[in-house]
C-alpha cells in the first residue's frame, strides 16, 4: 500500500521528495518504498528533489538509498540536468551538483537535445556548477 499511486502519479514517497518533507521520508524509508516509482513526468523522487533545491531530501536519499541518480525522465533529463536547468544554480543547487557527482550522476548525459550538461550550465551562466562538472571530468 505505501506504493500506491493517485491519479496524479504521486505517493507518500514521491510527496516527501516533491514537497521537501524530510519527516515524511524518514518515517517512510524503513518502509522500503520503490524507489522506481516516478512522477507523472517519469522521474523518480530525486528528480524533483534536485529541481526544487530540496538539499536535505537529496542528501537523504543518496546516503540511505540506491535510488537511480542517473535515471531519465519523459523529458529527457536526470536529476543532474534538472538541478541545473531548472533552478537558479546557486549554492544549494552546486552543493546538489556536487552530491549528484559524487554519488555517480554521469556528467556526460545529455538532454534530448544532445546538450552536456556543461553547455547548460554555461549557457545560463552557472560558472560555479560549470567547475564541479569538469572537476568530475566533463
Amino acid at each position: 500500500a505505501i506504493n500506491k499511486q493517485d491519479h496524479t502519479c504521486l505517493n507518500p514517497f514521491l510527496i516527501s521528495c516533491l514537497n521537501g518533507d524530510l519527516t515524511l521520508l524518514r518515517i517512510i524509508l524503513p518502509a522500503k518504498p520503490d524507489l522506481n516509482c516516478v512522477t507523472r513526468f517519469g522521474g523518480v523522487g530525486l528528480t524533483p528533489a534536485c529541481e526544487k533545491g530540496h538539499l536535505s531530501i537529496v542528501k537523504e536519499l543518496l546516503a540511505h538509498t540506491e535510488i537511480n541518480v542517473n535515471q531519465t525522465n519523459h523529458v529527457g533529463w536526470t536529476p543532474l540536468l534538472e538541478a541545473i536547468v531548472l533552478n537558479d544554480g546557486g549554492i544549494k543547487q552546486q552543493a546538489i551538483v556536487q552530491l549528484l557527482l559524487e554519488h555517480g550522476a554521469s556528467p556526460h548525459m545529455t538532454d534530448k537535445y544532445g546538450k552536456t550538461p556543461l553547455e547548460l550550465a554555461r549557457e545560463r551562466g552557472f560558472e560555479e556548477i560549470a567547475q564541479l562538472l569538469i572537476a568530475a571530468g566533463a
